[in-house]
């Protein structure tokens, strides 16, 4: 894993370079994945509206870093691309939401339906509320207007396939 997080630490660079960004490459190394956090004061041009810039900055990516695990005859590794800890700051704020929504559910004893998501961040919600025994999740609808329904688990639903 350690000469694949090069290579995309200097695509990385080299990417910033030529469109002209100054910034830093940080790398966090974890069991699973290496993340890499690009620090620049010019953020907003990478991250642009709701993410946006920056979901397609690592498909252009992840797609060059293929091409050239390819050409080093390395195997594909998975990885994060942030900036600024955008998508951590994101990532936080959709478990917060998950949370909170599960509350309302309990309170009020009523499903809450969700904004329409991506699939990332439904997986988000739905790995965020797995650990919560009295809470089911499902996603609803078509894409891009899908979404979470966070509901009370229903015990009449296992009682009736035994």
């Amino acid at each position: 894993m350690e000469k694949q997080s090069k290579i995309i630490e200097l695509l990385i660079k080299q990417i910033l370079e030529k469109i002209g960004i100054a910034g830093r490459v940080d790398i966090l190394k974890s069991e699973e994945y290496p993340q890499f956090i690009i620090r620049t004061q010019e953020a907003g041009l990478l991250i642009g509206e709701n993410g946006q810039h920056l979901i397609a900055f690592k498909h252009l990516l992840k797609k060059i870093a293929d091409n050239e695990f390819r050409k080093n005859n390395v195997e594909k590794i998975p990885f994060l691309l942030d900036v600024n800890n955008y998508q951590a700051k994101k990532i936080e704020e959709l478990r917060n939401l998950a949370r909170m929504s599960a509350q309302r559910v309990r309170y009020f004893k009523k499903e809450v339906e969700m904004r329409p998501m991506t699939s990332y961040e439904r997986r988000i919600i739905h790995s965020t509320l797995a650990e919560y025994l009295d809470i089911e999740t499902k996603s609803s609808g078509e894409d891009p207007n899908r979404k979470v329904i966070i509901k009370l688990y229903s015990t009449e639903k296992n009682n009736s396939e035994f």
